[in-house]
């Protein structure tokens, strides 16, 4: 094995939770009056940055936003142009955050094949951790209920830490672990864990199951892209 420890992602890496950010975004943007039809191809764009950035590009999109202008939200802005105020998405957050918890594991389970290698590389003594710009509170029940025993590290958004594309998460895992980036490799399925594994100096394997889709990945020039698991094994090796 080539690493000796391997960080993934969670949301459209390891797990399909899409459908349960749907909705619960629908819900909480529905109880403060606002747009609340988002599909589930939309609902893949709003997400990959956290909960905050995810309200601010939902309800940039509401005040007639360009779908092309999503990516820099959370970015570079906050969708301040589009006439979003942060107080609102505080209110918004509020509601999802306490719906989430209660309700992100109806529909949510893992990609094809996620568990079995997960379970592979630790036969192989390798080190395992899942780093999520989610609630902290979501990951460690999503964790404990559809990955028990398989990651020796995990972590969520939480007061103190910066989140995804910003290093310290990642760099906490390798801390906890005692070992240099330079055996470690990140995987994700987005810009932002392209950014997150350059911000962290990690070699970075993207998947194309997940919120982007290849094409995307490829116009963000991903260097390693893999289609399923046995691909994902092979280039881990």
């Amino acid at each position: 094995m080539k690493y000796k420890a391997v960080i993934f992602d969670m949301d459209g890496t390891i797990l399909d939770t899409v459908s349960d950010l749907m909705d619960a975004i629908n819900y909480a943007m529905a109880q403060r009056d606002h747009r609340h039809d988002y599909d589930y191809e939309t609902t893949k764009l709003l997400f990959g940055s956290g909960v905050r950035v995810a309200f601010e590009r939902a309800l940039a999109l509401e005040n007639g936003a360009p779908y092309s202008s999503l990516e820099a939200i959370g970015m570079t802005n906050e969708g301040e142009e589009f006439g979003v105020h942060q107080d609102e998405v505080t209110k918004l957050m509020d509601i999802y955050l306490p719906y989430y918890n209660s309700h992100c594991l109806i529909k949510t389970g893992p990609y094809p094949g996620i568990n079995e290698l997960i379970a592979k590389l630790r036969k192989e003594q390798v080190l395992t951790a899942v780093v999520s710009n989610k609630p902290e509170s979501a990951v460690i029940s999503l964790v404990n209920d559809l990955f028990t025993g398989l990651f020796d590290y995990s972590a969520g958004e939480k007061p103190g830490i910066k989140r995804k594309p910003a290093p310290d998460m990642v760099r906490a895992s390798l801390d906890y672990f005692g070992i240099d980036r330079s055996l470690a490799v990140y995987v994700g399925d987005s810009e932002i864990d392209m950014l997150t594994a350059e911000n962290s100096g990690l070699d970075c394997i993207c998947v194309d199951w997940g919120f982007r889709g290849k094409a995307f990945l490829t116009e963000h020039n991903a260097g390693t892209i893999v289609s399923d698991c046995e691909e994902l094994y092979k280039a881990l090796c």
